[in-house]
C-alpha cells in the first residue's frame, strides 16, 4: 500500500507543471521628444541625454530585481535603435526585440514640453505580435536629475510591478 501511493505521489511531483520562467523582457533606452522651444531653439542637452540613460538603466535594475522579468541585453542591437525613432519607425521596434528572443519589449520617452513640464511614458509591447500590452505615464515638474529618477520609480512601483495592474475591474 505505501509503495503504491508512493508511487502516485512520486506520479503526481513529476506531471506537476513547472514553475514558467519569467517572461523575456528587452528594455530600450529612452528617446526623447523634445516640443520645447527652448529644444528648437538650443538642440539637443547633454544632461538630458544622460538622463534618459539613467532612466533606463534604473528601470532595468528595478524591473530585474523584481524577478518577475528575465531581462535581455540590447547591446546588440543598441545602435539601431538609437538610429530610430523606436515609436514610429514601422515596425523596426518588433524586429530589433525578436532578434533578441525577447517575449516583451519596453519603449521610454520622455516629452519635454519645457524645463518646467515633461512626460515620462513607458509603453510595454508584445515582441511577437508588436501590439502594445499597456501603456503608462507620470508628469514631471522640473527637469533635473531627481524628478526624472522618481518618475521612473513611480511608474515601476504603482504600475509596471503594482499587483493587478492593468487588469480588467469587476464593476
Amino acid at each position: 500500500m505505501r509503495a503504491w501511493l508512493a508511487a502516485i505521489v512520486l506520479a503526481l511531483a513529476i506531471s506537476a507543471p513547472a514553475r514558467a520562467d519569467p517572461p523575456k523582457l528587452a528594455v530600450f533606452d529612452f528617446e526623447l521628444l523634445d516640443t520645447s522651444l527652448q529644444g528648437q531653439m538650443s538642440g539637443p542637452r547633454k544632461d538630458e541625454q544622460e538622463r534618459l540613460v539613467r532612466a533606463g538603466d534604473q528601470l532595468r535594475k528595478e524591473l530585474a530585481e523584481s524577478g518577475k522579468f528575465q531581462l535581455l541585453d540590447v547591446a546588440p542591437v543598441n545602435a539601431a535603435a538609437h538610429a530610430s525613432n523606436l515609436q514610429a519607425c514601422g515596425g523596426c521596434d518588433v524586429k530589433l526585440a525578436q532578434q533578441l528572443g525577447a517575449d516583451l519589449y519596453i519603449i521610454g520617452v520622455v516629452q519635454k514640453v519645457s524645463d518646467l513640464i515633461l512626460i515620462m511614458s513607458i509603453y510595454v509591447h508584445d515582441a511577437h505580435t508588436g501590439n502594445l500590452v499597456t501603456a503608462m505615464n507620470a508628469d514631471l515638474r522640473g527637469n533635473n536629475d531627481e524628478s526624472w529618477s522618481r518618475a521612473t520609480a513611480y511608474l515601476v512601483r504603482n504600475r509596471l510591478l503594482a499587483p493587478h495592474y492593468g487588469a480588467p475591474q469587476p464593476q
